[in-house]
């Protein structure tokens, strides 16, 4: 049997996780978020699949140029960028980048002359489990600013975009997002080419209902009507980006874990598992993503109490779940598996290279004759 704790991922449920949005947003370019499973298999089958990847970091564009996507799919989504940075993406044959700042976009038209420029903006990310307000984006403002800044410096002010915040349960989100992104056209006074509408779109967790894609898309959708025609600009359809990366990847994953000891502790059940924040789980800091647990070897139906969850290193911030309700049955014992569903996405990117001299979390890939989705324009 595989090492424990390990992420099992399946890529048949990446295939139809990736169906499934270009389904539910068939006019948006689906331009995966690397950061939250970069396996090499993952973006094989994406690269394969059409889709296009935003990249944060050289290692990202190296991981992508070796799974097959073709530079012209790729685009530079982080706006916090050095100089290497920019040279590699650049050699590369990339040339669309994402910025946010006066200096970065003196950067850009220094090292990537004529390049197509996406000013984020910092929109109103209430209702995610991870909001980006403050680290990201500016005002529409701003943004015009900065648009006019491009042109003036020999690029192409090719866009605006914005982020929703991760995991974000809000519809309303993207509505205020392209909001604000039809408020910085009219500042600017011409429309931009692309609207980035960011990732986000939330996946099933066991903290409550979140909307389904479709939902999303509605909102989406309706806002673009809402906002097609710009005061001073006039008629603003805008080619559509989305970077999808929790709901492409999450369900394809479950964590495995093993208990290690089970005590109690001031009056509560204290269950410590052989994975923690440390090896994965970094998402659960703050409580803010509530896996779904599933116990192998215990019947649905067992007896079950409330527990403290927590990881094996010797941090004292290594514990998963104190304020949540978390429920395992009440015969749990060392050597019992643990499962954490929905696991697929930022865990395995999240773990530490060796801290407590833990090693890094294994991935193994699950094959099925669906893995392969078909190529889409």
């Amino acid at each position: 049997m595989a090492t424990s704790p390990r992420l099992e991922l399946d890529l048949a449920v990446v295939t139809r996780s990736y169906r499934a949005f270009r389904d539910a947003l068939p006019d948006a370019e689906p331009a995966y978020a690397v950061k939250a499973n970069p396996h090499p298999d993952v973006l094989a089958l994406l690269a394969a699949a059409g889709a296009s990847a935003d990249l944060a970091s050289v290692g990202e564009l190296d991981a992508c140029l070796r799974a097959g996507f073709p530079p012209a799919r790729l685009s530079w989504g982080n706006p916090v960028k050095k100089a290497a940075d920019v040279r590699a993406a650049v050699a590369a044959g990339v040339h669309r980048f994402t910025t946010d700042a006066a200096a970065d976009v003196d950067l850009l038209a220094r090292l990537a002359p004529g390049a197509a420029v996406t000013v984020r903006l910092g929109a109103d990310d209430t209702g995610s489990a991870t909001p980006f307000a403050g680290k990201f984006g500016v005002t529409p403002d701003e943004a015009a600013a900065l648009l006019a800044r491009a042109r003036d410096a020999g690029l192409r002010p090719h866009g605006l975009g914005f982020h929703p915040g991760s995991q974000q349960t809000d519809p309303d989100a993207w509505r205020r997002g392209i909001a604000a992104a039809a408020r910085a056209v009219e500042r600017f006074g011409a429309p931009v080419a692309e609207l980035d509408l960011g990732g986000g779109f939330p996946t099933v967790h066991a903290s409550g209902p979140v909307p389904d894609l479709s939902t999303c898309a509605r909102a989406i959708r309706g806002a673009l009507a809402a906002h097609a025609e710009v005061p001073g600009v006039g008629t603003w359809r805008p080619a559509l980006v989305a970077e999808p990366g929790r709901a492409l990847v999450a369900e394809a994953g479950v964590l495995v874990s093993e208990v290690v000891l089970v005590t109690a502790r001031a009056g509560r059940r204290w269950v410590y598992l052989d994975v923690g924040r440390y090896q994965g789980l970094a998402e659960t800091e703050g409580e803010m993503i509530v896996y779904r647990l599933r116990t192998p070897g215990h019947p649905p139906g067992a007896a079950s109490g409330p527990v403290v969850l927590a990881g094996p290193t010797c941090d004292g911030d290594d514990v998963l779940y104190r304020d949540t309700e978390v429920r395992l049955p009440l015969d749990l014992a060392p050597g019992d598996v643990v499962e954490f569903l929905g696991a697929g996405a930022y865990t395995s990117s999240y773990a530490s290279v060796g801290f407590n001299g833990l090693p890094p979390l294994p991935t193994v890939i699950r094959r099925t004759p669906d893995d392969t989705p078909e190529e889409t324009d």
